[in-house]
């Protein structure tokens, strides 16, 4: 199993679109892909579970790879997090949350 984290810096958190562009990254894998905030877990291939998460600003995304590509999945997944959805390249700080 793979694991990794991610500070979600949109300004609008996990909306539709993000969390849609997620899901087709994440389909592309074998792998399960699990996403965790909130307390809750959702199933990084599907969109409306991953918008149940309620992933605002600030929230902490906790991502669990498990499966035969595992390591590419989590690879890529992380990839599309970083650069994708953070386009701008903006980095989360206590000062970022507060604005």
């Amino acid at each position: 199993m793979k694991e990794f984290t991610y500070t979600i810096v949109d300004k609008d958190g996990m909306h539709a679109r993000p969390a849609g562009r997620l899901a087709m990254c994440a389909k592309q894998f074998a792998s399960d892909i699990r996403v965790t905030a909130n307390g809750k877990t959702a199933d990084g291939k599907r969109l409306i579970s991953l918008m149940m998460l309620g992933a605002v600003l600030g929230t902490t995304l906790t991502f669990s790879v498990t499966g035969e590509d595992e390591e590419k999945a989590a690879l890529e997944v992380e990839r599309f997090c970083r650069t994708q959805w953070n386009p701008t390249g903006v980095v989360l700080n206590d000062e970022t949350l507060e604005n």
